[in-house]
């Protein structure tokens, strides 16, 4: 993996670059869709290339090991030929299945015990079965095992799982420079910055992160109830710390807000579920706004969702049809929705994109973020 910077805002860190895997470039910033399962929830392929055109998407290394599970995986070649996806694709690790399961796992030194959200199954998770997975899976990049603390999270508590996730991250690159690789393309390690919302905790973290010389940093334990001001200020203090020739990954992060914030702060990579998951809830964000779809006020609104024409669909089918399609339930109107706002993203951060080349990101981010907290 390659990564070339190719400019700085000078009113404030964002940053454009290219990220260059085996399996092709990626332009940042970017915006990840998530496809938990081998797929990009209610997206077929086909349109995933043809209609939102990402130039990565995620996996969930959890719920991928669960089902199909890492032989069947194996058997098809990895996850890019299982799902038919022949672009970059990256995979966590399972650390926040670690956090989201906190009723049914039990944490350790050598690594985490946990009971299956399908059938009750216990499964032990340390860092090298975390690497020995993912390498099934088969990504270009895969991260580290970790521990996400949760909000709000007592200062020991955070600092004792920071040290914990540090040393599962020696062990971690240990694993991954002793497993061979089982394609023909290899895979890139990027290890979490963790430390809760404790400033001198981040730091410590970042400086150990840092050290590393890992090819591509990640920032880890943020969007999870914390103020979107405290994201902010660990998302700074971290990134005056970590290598400016490196991409720095946000994880799990977030709104239309939270991009553009994070971008101006050094960010170059983020994934999140909300513009899917919203959609599916009739929630969508457009450039003028954010509106909810299955209102009323639609019913016999016959304009495009968004006249910028950033996805097809906009052009396609009026508020009015897609309210319609939500009134009664058909699922086209989720497909649609869900198209629609991942091809908002995707605009989103290549519009970030051409401005911090162009040298005009600081006043147009002003402008995006006030546009943003308009509901239509």
């Amino acid at each position: 993996m390659e990564f070339n910077l190719l400019a700085t805002d000078t009113q404030t860190g964002a940053r454009a670059g290219t990220l260059t895997t085996a399996h092709g470039s990626i332009q940042t910033p970017i915006f990840m869709p998530v496809g938990t399962a081998a797929t990009v929830k209610g997206v077929h392929q086909r349109e995933l290339k043809n209609d939102i055109d990402p130039d990565i998407i995620l996996g969930n290394t959890y719920h991928l090991y669960l089902r199909p599970g890492t032989a069947i995986l194996e058997q098809a070649g990895g996850l890019h030929q299982f799902m038919g996806w022949d672009r970059p694709l990256l995979t966590d690790s399972g650390g926040y299945q670690v956090y989201s399961l906190s009723a049914n796992r039990k944490i350790k030194e050598e690594g985490v015990k946990f009971k299956s959200h399908i059938d009750g199954s216990y499964h032990f998770f340390t860092p090298e079965r975390a690497i020995e997975i993912q390498r099934s899976i088969g990504a270009d990049i895969i991260m580290a095992f970790d521990e996400c603390t949760p909000y709000p999270c007592d200062y020991n508590y955070a600092k004792t799982s920071m040290e914990r996730t540090h040393r599962w991250l020696t062990r971690c690159i240990a694993a991954d420079q002793e497993l061979p690789q089982l394609y023909d393309y290899p895979q890139t390690l990027f290890p979490i910055v963790q430390g809760s919302v404790y400033t001198d905790l981040r730091k410590a973290s970042a400086h150990f992160i840092a050290e590393q010389e890992a090819p591509g940093n990640a920032i880890g334990g943020l969007s999870v109830g914390e103020p979107a001001e405290e994201m902010y200020a660990m998302t700074d203090a971290v990134c005056s710390i970590l290598p400016q020739d490196k991409p720095r990954y946000l994880m799990g992060v977030g709104t239309p807000i939270n991009l553009l914030e994070n971008i101006a702060l050094g960010v170059d990579m983020f994934d999140c579920v909300l513009p899917t998951r919203n959609a599916r809830n009739g929630m969508l964000f457009t450039a003028e706004g954010t509106l909810n779809i299955k209102n009323k006020k639609w019913e016999n609104d016959f304009s495009p969702i968004d006249p910028t024409g950033y996805c097809f669909a906009d052009l396609e089918y009026t508020k009015a049809y897609v309210r319609h399609l939500f009134t009664v339930n058909e699922m086209l109107g989720k497909q649609i929705a869900t198209l629609h706002n991942l091809s908002f993203y995707l605009w989103l951060v290549r519009e970030a994109r051409k401005h911090i080349l162009e040298g005009s990101f600081g006043p147009w981010k002003e402008k995006m973020v006030r546009q943003m907290q308009v509901r239509l």
